[in-house]
């Protein structure tokens, strides 16, 4: 069950919850102000009426906003890293892994919450413990990628690395615009086109003592 489902499913006022089904209620309700209305627009006021909830209640849980707002961006960067992650690892076939990694981020991006804008699209990204939030999954994102790149290809650590960073920033920006531009183009085959794309520049290293073509 999503963070969105647990909040509507534990929204009436005056229910006692365990702390952490609480918790998991609130970061909920959190996501979905948070997510309409932008970090500066949100109240806490806002939150706990959305989570059915007295703002005692709220405070108990998150001393103020911001670290409200840095609890849920720190799960779903933990969620997009995971998601790259197990794509990666989901095949040996080097180009399926492209294609994986790439479907990963549309994924993300498509999941109905819209927890993508909290990442991507925040309004705080002045805030140093939000940015350095973001630049982490970021840079976390690309040193998976980057293992996978330097093992097949022998490239070395900083190459390996600069290609992984291109790679990912390509999948969440062309992710975003297929998403915001409300494309036609349905999902398996705007990531089959991305792939295609990636993968005819990547395939252009060779396997690194492996005698394999994909």
């Amino acid at each position: 069950m999503s963070a969105i489902e647990q909040t509507e499913a534990a929204r009436p006022r005056g229910t006692r919850l365990p702390r952490r089904a609480r918790r998991n209620q609130l970061l909920g309700a959190a996501q979905e102000v948070f997510v309409a209305q932008g970090y500066h627009s949100a109240a806490m006021d806002d939150i706990a009426e959305r989570a059915g909830v007295s703002k005692p209640v709220l405070y108990q849980h998150f001393p103020g906003k911001l670290e409200l707002y840095l609890a849920l961006l720190d799960q779903h960067c933990e969620s997009l890293l995971q998601a790259v992650v197990t794509a990666l690892a989901s095949t040996t076939d080097n180009k399926l892994r492209v294609e994986a990694t790439m479907d990963a981020y549309f994924a993300y991006v498509e999941d109905e919450g819209g927890a993508f804008r909290l990442v991507f699209e925040s309004d705080l990204t002045n805030e140093p413990a939000v940015r350095e939030r973001v630049d982490r999954v970021s840079l976390q994102c690309a040193e998976a990628i980057s293992d996978v790149i330097a093992g097949d290809t022998g490239l070395s650590k900083d190459e390996s690395m600069l290609l992984a960073v291109g790679l990912g920033g390509v999948s969440q920006v062309v992710a975003r615009y297929w998403l915001s531009s409300r494309s036609s183009i349905p999902r398996d085959t705007a990531v089959q086109l991305l792939t295609s794309l990636a993968w005819r520049g990547i395939a252009g290293f060779p396997l690194h003592g492996i005698d394999q073509q994909h």
